[in-house]
């Protein structure tokens, strides 16, 4: 018998049975769909969860705290000679290193005041690096400054009257500055205690340049960057690195030349995802500490790929379930077409060939199921995505809306797997009605017994 001949035969058989058959499938579709669904939800977080962790930082990004000393335990800062190895690392895009102003410095415009974070750094490393100017240029004297895009935020009027922040915890528009910035001076408020009482010192500085808008809408550039000529002003100022502002009590004793060649912020850029791995791991090797993303969502990936075999065991549990109903309608099947099998085996059947045809049959039923199955778990999948988001901002409010959330994610290998554990399963089930089959007696059953 050929297999197109096969198929016309099975296709008759079910037509038989139509009730039967599409409870059969029936069944065997929503188990493929709750597995499906479930196993949905595990991707459907973990992108979530990822797409959280790449958003906050860049992924090419590997940051260095630290070289372990020879005597384990101790970490001493990175150095000028680090940096220059690790530009020197294959696949490495470029290396910025900032020094911190160890103290709060107040930034005043006339009237206006605020506080901002000060670093010290190389542009032409942290232009390589993607930084980037939306107004002005890049400084060319001490005296000279970039300001972040949102410097402006909050500078506010020095002896506001009444509450300086709205509802929103912004300034309030009566207290905020609302001049121009590119080509204001602005002065630099530093301090420092000596002989017991705090001692101030006032620079005058230019804005030269204003950095580009921050890429995530969630990121606020307040940052100011300073020479470091300016750097070993403010510390021959406070002496102290840094500028750092000392208790009253506490004399200057920090030597200056042991953090001079120092940075706080060291950060490597990979020329592409695949290459941090290979620069973090060379990195270790020669006792560096370093953070990346890609490590973040290493661990990440392995937490969920364990849920989300979980979560595709206990969905696979359904389709089991399913597969008893496949099991009882194969097995009437065989009962109510003995006559038939009878027939064939006496005009000489092969009993493979018997057995391949309920085989088909019962693999027939779980494509079918599987694929009737999938298109009900995207559709679920759609609904899910739509509906819960709305159902969540209704019952907790305004603050659940900022959350962006994908509750349910079908990627294309898990209808792939799900066809495949449904077609496995169904085989199973299939079988042993299959089997019972091939062992008809001829006699009994052109006598319709069995």
């Amino acid at each position: 018998m050929k297999l197109k001949d096969q198929f016309r035969f099975v296709r008759q058989n079910m037509k038989k049975n139509k009730t039967r058959v599409m409870m059969t499938i029936l069944a065997t579709a929503i188990g493929c769909a709750f597995l499906i669904v479930l196993a949905s939800v595990g991707f459907g977080l973990q992108k979530s969860v990822v797409k959280e962790i790449t958003e906050r930082r860049v992924i090419t990004q590997i940051d260095v705290h630290g070289k372990e000393l020879e005597s384990k335990g101790n970490v001493r800062p990175v150095k000028v000679e680090d940096v220059q190895y690790f530009k020197s690392i294959k696949d490495v895009k470029a290396v910025t290193s900032r020094k911190n102003l160890q103290q709060e410095s107040v930034y005043s415009i006339g009237d206006y005041q605020e506080g901002a974070q000060t670093f010290v750094t190389d542009f032409s490393d942290e232009t390589k690096a993607g930084f980037e100017l939306s107004e002005g240029r890049l400084p060319a004297s001490k005296d000279e400054i970039v300001v972040g895009y949102n410097f402006p935020l909050n500078l506010a009027l020095k002896n506001a009257n009444g509450e300086l922040y709205d509802e929103t915890g912004q300034i309030k528009s009566e207290y905020s500055y609302k001049g121009k910035l590119l080509g204001e001076k602005v002065e630099l408020s530093v301090k420092q205690y000596k002989n017991g009482e705090l001692e101030e010192k006032r620079i005058p500085l230019t804005v030269v340049g204003i950095a580009s808008k921050p890429t995530k809408e969630w990121m606020i550039d307040q940052n100011v960057f300073i020479s470091n000529v300016l750097l070993k002003e403010i510390e021959e100022f406070t002496s102290t690195s840094r500028g750092l502002l000392l208790d009253p009590n506490s004399p200057a004793t920090e030597d200056l030349s042991e953090t001079d060649d120092t940075y706080d912020e060291v950060t490597i850029f990979a020329k592409n995802m695949e290459s941090v791995q290979g620069i973090v791991d060379q990195l270790k090797e020669n006792g560096y500490f370093t953070y990346s993303v890609v490590n973040e969502l290493k661990e990440v990936n392995l937490v969920f790929m364990i849920v989300k075999a979980g979560l595709i065991f206990i969905g696979t549990i359904a389709i089991i379930i399913a597969s008893i109903g496949i099991y009882n309608t194969m097995t009437m099947a065989v009962t109510e077409r003995a006559p038939d099998i009878g027939i064939m085996k006496a005009i000489g059947a092969n009993p493979k060939t018997i057995k391949k045809i309920f085989l088909l049959e019962s693999s027939y039923i779980g494509i079918v199921g599987a694929l009737i199955g999938t298109i009900i778990s995207y559709l679920i999948s759609f609904a899910v995505n739509l509906l819960l988001p709305l159902i969540i901002n209704q019952a907790f409010g305004e603050q659940a809306s900022s959350t962006k959330l994908i509750f349910s994610d079908i990627p294309v290998v898990l209808p792939i797997i799900c066809i495949i554990i449904c077609y496995g399963v169904t085989i199973l089930s299939g079988l042993r009605p299959a089997q019972r089959a091939v062992k008809v007696d001829v006699l009994k059953a052109l006598r319709r017994e069995i």
